[in-house]
């Protein structure tokens, strides 16, 4: 898996170069170079959006966090690490939900409540991500004459719509990992023990199943999420007027239906290179934007992600350093204890 996600990103690497050449590279930084440092807002206009998000995983773990040793400024710290890692890590869109468990265990949070939230999280995405991709279709039926693609991409919608039903009836009746845990077991070995010792698959059930038996809150917490996507749309908006070509917000919801469904499509694409410029270029398109700057909207999100990405990441890793040498001085502390104590 590993190596052929490193495989497709360089082929969606090589396919992105030869999207910005065939678009033009010099239209398309030029476009970038007329909008300038006003591009800069885009940082803090991402807080909105992302705490949005923060708002409903806060909603989700609030049973089990009564204390807040979770509050909303260290989840919007950890949801950024997530975002930053799935977003410019080669970790297949699933290793930011696993650092988000871990530095939730940090907190004080026990790990079955932890990873409880991040699964239903995860699964309110998938469930919006359908409501979303089919608001913008319908929005663009409706706004554009190219109705036969649309109906098709609207059909497609419709036929894949069991995935996301299977999974909330199998997450709610499936014991899906006490099963997983058993399974690992039969085919780790021992190995497995550590594995359970970190999750345990069949408390992770119970704290899910616990979720599912308060749907006011999952529904706050999807509502939460689903607002977050579509204030996170007028991103698209900002890109495009700063870069010389303003669109309706109909058509800044479309260009954010897509990038989000080729992320979850292609997620084993690192940063969906190449995926995300074929798709803004072919919808852009269908809304007027000429490829230069669809691509330079393209190029533009993934400056903002670089940006806001690198400086959460970098904490981390301090975090992580600073965490180290505090055990390591917590142990040494101990070490000089027990030999003063042994002392005659």
């Amino acid at each position: 898996m590993k190596r052929f996600s490193q495989v497709a990103g360089l082929l969606g690497l090589a396919a992105a170069i030869v999207l910005v050449v065939v678009a033009g590279w010099r239209p398309v930084s030029a476009a970038i170079g007329r909008a300038g440092w006003p591009l800069l807002w885009l940082l803090p206009f991402h807080v909105l959006p992302l705490l949005l998000d923060v708002f409903g995983w806060r909603v989700l773990l609030s049973p089990r966090d009564p204390k807040r040793r979770a509050g909303v400024p260290i989840l919007f710290w950890i949801a950024a690490i997530r975002e930053a890692s799935n977003r410019l890590l080669p970790l297949a869109n699933i290793g930011g939900e696993i650092i988000g468990i871990r530095l939730l265990q940090w907190r004080g949070v026990a790990t079955a409540a932890a990873a409880a939230s991040v699964v239903m999280e995860v699964l309110l995405t998938v469930v919006n991500q359908y409501l979303f991709i089919g608001l913008g279709i319908v929005l663009l039926i409706v706004t554009t004459a190219r109705t036969n693609v649309l109906d098709s991409a609207l059909i497609a919608l419709a036929i894949s719509l069991p995935v996301p039903v299977a999974l909330v009836a199998l997450l709610r009746y499936g014991n899906v990992f006490a099963r997983i845990e058993s399974l690992a077991s039969k085919l780790l070995g021992g190995s497995a023990a550590r594995i359970a010792e970190m999750i345990n698959g069949f408390h992770l059930d119970l704290e899910i199943r616990a979720l599912y038996a308060h749907p006011g809150r999952l529904f706050a917490a999807g509502a939460w999420q689903l607002l977050g996507m579509v204030v996170g749309s007028f991103e698209n908006w900002l890109i495009l007027r700063l870069l010389g070509h303003p669109v309706g917000a109909i058509d800044a919801i479309a260009l954010e239906v897509l990038t989000q469904a080729v992320r979850h499509i292609f997620f084993v694409v690192p940063a969906t290179l190449g995926i995300q410029e074929g798709g803004l270029i072919l919808l852009g398109d269908m809304i007027g934007l000429p490829a230069d700057i669809s691509v330079a909207l393209s190029l533009v999100k993934r400056m903002r992600e670089v940006a806001f990405g690198v400086p959460a990441l970098i904490s981390w890793q301090w975090a992580e350093v600073h965490r180290v040498r505090r055990q390591w001085r917590d142990e040494a502390r101990r070490n000089a204890s027990d030999a003063d104590g042994s002392r005659p």
